[in-house]
């Protein structure tokens, strides 16, 4: 059986469509062994290719890679056959799932710069307004409040990262992970984070 693996190949070593078909018909047919022929088949390529260039971060890549298939698996069912390979339908719906994954990423990161700025934060830009001194407090409960409902891994990135504003290099080394996986961290945290403040 061909295995389309190597990102070099690019489109020239995809299954012969007949092959495909036959996969394809048991997959649609509820036979989710097939799905682990078609993963093997273009897993590799898809993350190669369309998703690694839109996505260059390796542990947001494999996960995105993870729900590409996931999403081919609950939609394939619609997926219709013709002339040309299933994959093309797997890098269009992994190129979507990349961009939105990595806009996210960015937009956390800003979030992160913009949190430093913050007045009530220990490195802001100016004091905070003597009559803004309760509502800040309020705000600073609320943040420890929706820290302590949240996974410890994910609310001690965000305290060392933005409340006590560590150095990226110095949180990973509190951590235990490289600066790559804590700036991985991180941005999930900051998932983790919008989905329970305000508490």
């Amino acid at each position: 059986m061909t295995k389309a693996a190597s990102p070099e190949s690019r489109t020239n070593d995809l299954v012969p469509l007949e092959e495909e078909r036959a996969v394809i018909q048991r997959l649609q047919a509820g036979d989710r062994s097939a799905f682990a022929t078609l993963y093997g088949w273009y897993g590799e390529l898809v993350y190669r290719q369309a998703i690694l260039p839109k996505l260059p971060v390796r542990d947001l890549a494999e996960d995105c890679l993870r729900d590409t298939f996931r999403t081919a698996l609950e939609k394939i069912g619609t997926f219709q056959q013709q002339d040309r390979s299933i994959f093309f339908w797997l890098r269009r719906i992994a190129v979507n799932k990349a961009i939105d994954v990595y806009r996210r990423y960015k937009r956390d990161q800003a979030l992160a710069d913009k949190l430093k700025q913050d007045p009530h934060h220990p490195h802001g830009a100016a004091p905070p307004r003597p009559d803004r001194g309760l509502e800040i407090e309020d705000t600073r409960k609320q943040v420890q409040q929706s820290l302590a409902n949240m996974n410890a891994r994910y609310a001690r990135a965000l305290s060392l990262r933005l409340l006590e504003d560590r150095p990226r290099e110095e949180c990973a080394e509190i951590m235990g992970v490289t600066v790559g996986n804590f700036d991985v961290i991180l941005h999930r945290a900051a998932k983790a984070f919008r989905k329970v403040y305000p508490p």
